[in-house]
């Protein structure tokens, strides 16, 4: 185990969950929650707050400031309190309410966007209220997850590098698609490095990061409202959408199992046995899941009977015929 005198020096996960007794398939989970930022997010922002320190823009009153759903929000408010930095993050309704608490138990000043904007949603309210904050005070530095290389960069040189290092015969990687920050990351090594492997986007429905017009999105993390700056449709093999209805019962599926993981992981795992049902049938390709994220930010939300009942139906709360079932609906192996 490594010893680390400060919470971002623990980035490395060599973590994976088997899914081949659940799912019938032989898919892994590779588990970025295990960390103090509780997510994937914070190798990006380990990332991003090197690069400013490298390139000289942290002066003594620099006030950092970014725009979050939530993860890189908890993440960034790790690193800015080991380092001493003053952080405000810029957030929205759908924020998780403990995650919102972890922000402020961290010394993060939190700003939570309730109009979204005409065009660009509570996305493009969140980047305006940051541009506004910029413009109006030149203490403020907005690393911009969005646009900056350090976040792609971050997943380049470590996120795939330890996929492949641990998965040499890898055949289907799937990635979720939020800022692109992982999912571009990736599939820039594996075109390069090992371009028999094919990557997978999976996003939320509703999200325009791959055309089309946007949707409701109730669970933060993956999606957006207007597309990623960074994300690259051709480095990608293809993208599937995953409703949801289904990013909740692939959770409470796992959870029903023991691994209580986040909105993201069940977006990302129900997409990946998704697009195996239909290019794999016969079940003979290996593949890896990005899981972004844990479960216990979505207590009251995914694993809220309550919340799920009002927002999509009791019919999302039932089980499958059939009893217990695997996430994607299939009888237990």
């Amino acid at each position: 185990m490594p010893i680390v005198s400060a919470p971002h020096e623990l980035l490395e996960s060599d973590v994976y969950v088997d899914l081949t007794s659940v799912t019938g398939r032989e898919i892994y989970l590779k588990c970025e929650g295990f960390n103090f930022g509780g997510s994937v997010k914070l190798r990006t922002a380990a990332a991003m707050v090197a690069a400013a320190e490298k390139d000289g823009l942290l002066r003594p009153d620099t006030v950092l400031v970014e725009s979050s759903s939530g993860n890189l929000g908890v993440a960034l408010s790790v690193v800015a309190a080991s380092k001493g930095l003053v952080f405000t993050c810029v957030t929205d309704r759908r924020c998780n309410p403990h995650t919102l608490r972890l922000m402020r138990a961290l010394g993060t000043d939190v700003v939570v966007v309730d109009v979204p904007d005409p065009v660009g949603g509570l996305l493009g309210a969140r980047k305006e209220r940051v541009r506004q904050m910029c413009r109006g005070d030149d203490r403020y530095l907005w690393l911009n997850q969005y646009e900056n290389p350090a976040n792609w960069t971050a997943h380049y040189e470590t996120t795939a590098v330890e996929i492949a290092g641990r998965f040499p015969d890898l055949d289907v990687l799937f990635v979720g698609a939020g800022t692109g920050g992982t999912l571009v990351g990736c599939a820039r090594y594996f075109r390069e490095h090992a371009s028999r492997v094919r990557v997978v986007a999976v996003d939320a429905q509703g999200s325009a990061n791959f055309g089309g017009e946007p949707g409701p999105r109730l669970i933060p993390g993956l999606g957006s409202s207007t597309p990623a700056p960074a994300l690259e449709l051709a480095s990608v093999d293809d993208v599937v959408h995953v409703p949801e209805r289904e990013a909740i019962r692939t959770c409470r599926a796992l959870s029903a199992r023991g691994f209580l993981f986040g909105g993201s992981t069940g977006t990302v795992v129900g997409g990946a046995l998704d697009w195996l049902d239909r290019h794999d049938p016969e079940h003979r390709l290996r593949s890896v899941a990005v899981a972004p994220d844990l479960g216990d930010r979505y207590l009251e939300t995914v694993y809220s009977d309550q919340w799920v009942d009002k927002n999509f139906g009791d019919e999302t709360l039932r089980p499958s015929a059939g009893g217990s079932t695997t996430p994607h609906g299939k009888e237990s192996q």
